[in-house]
């Protein structure tokens, strides 16, 4: 049996984390975009490295680690500071930005 167009259900990758992960805000939704982020940026230094013809060695050897670290980093097996962030992308050459967004503008300290 195959369905028409009209009768299939489409759902969006935000609707599915809602239902799956946990909506926005949630302590789980917010555990998996911290990691999902942390892939992304593993996978770009890996991806730099590479087109600057770097092994993960030499590039270790730029910013004072092993190479080891270095494999860490690329695949997010190590907690990483903001400080070797900005170490690796300054040895491969790359600028680095940062974004802050506010999501709960109610946000209240208590006393």
């Amino acid at each position: 049996m195959t369905k028409t167009f009209e009768e299939l259900k489409l759902y969006t990758f935000d609707r599915i984390k809602d239902e799956f992960i946990g909506e926005i805000g949630t302590d789980k939704r917010m555990k998996y975009e911290q990691e999902l982020q942390l892939e992304v940026l593993g996978e770009l230094i890996r991806k730099i490295r590479l087109e600057r013809n770097l092994t993960q060695e030499e590039l270790g050897k730029l910013i004072g680690v092993q190479r080891a670290q270095i494999s860490k980093l690329e695949n997010n097996t190590t907690n990483v500071t903001l400080e070797t962030i900005l170490k690796v992308f300054g040895a491969l050459k790359a600028r680095v930005n940062f974004s802050v967004e506010l999501l709960n503008k109610d946000l209240q300290i208590a006393e």
